[in-house]
């Protein structure tokens, strides 16, 4: 069985409504282990957008990456995922941030994902979910999250995980 860490986040529409439809939709084709809080966060990069809300899944599967890729991109097509500016408004966006302990580089995945310790708004959801899970990619993880002010960082907490994941 495979251990995947997915970050999962919309500004587009019903952003909470998105974000269930989500975890719905991979719960039909993954065992879903975990989901963490959800989180809204300042936009990073294209700046001219609302915010978004985040959160972090554990799936397991049998799948391997590439497929587990396929799920996800076939979650954000069933959900209308249109692909039109670089880290621009998005009804959902999901993305394979660790697949097990591995380093894959593809063409269409690179996991650890490469922006994954920049970005407080997938770190702080993924060492959430991840406190019985040991790698050094999560080590990695809460030690960069430990460094970091998340007041500077533009994320809060919108809704605990037993809230939003019943």
């Amino acid at each position: 069985m495979n251990d995947v860490f997915l970050s999962i986040g919309t500004n587009i529409g019903e952003r909470e409504g998105n974000l269930k439809q989500a975890v719905q939709l991979l719960r039909e084709q993954v065992e879903v282990v975990k989901v963490s809080a959800v989180y809204e966060t300042a936009p990073v990069g294209y700046i001219d957008q609302p915010s978004f809300f985040n959160i972090a899944v554990h799936v397991q599967t049998e799948r391997t990456a590439e497929e587990a890729l396929a799920v996800c991109q076939s979650i954000e097509n069933e959900l209308g995922r249109v692909r039109d500016i670089r880290w621009g408004p998005r009804i959902i966006d999901l993305d394979i941030l660790l697949f097990n302990q591995e380093s894959i580089g593809t063409d269409s995945l690179v996991v650890p994902h490469p922006r994954m310790y920049e970005r407080a708004f997938v770190l702080v959801p993924l060492v959430e979910i991840s406190e019985s899970f040991e790698s050094g990619q999560i080590t990695q993880a809460r030690d960069t999250l430990a460094k970091l002010d998340l007041r500077q960082e533009g994320i809060t907490l919108w809704k605990k995980a037993q809230d939003f994941d019943r």
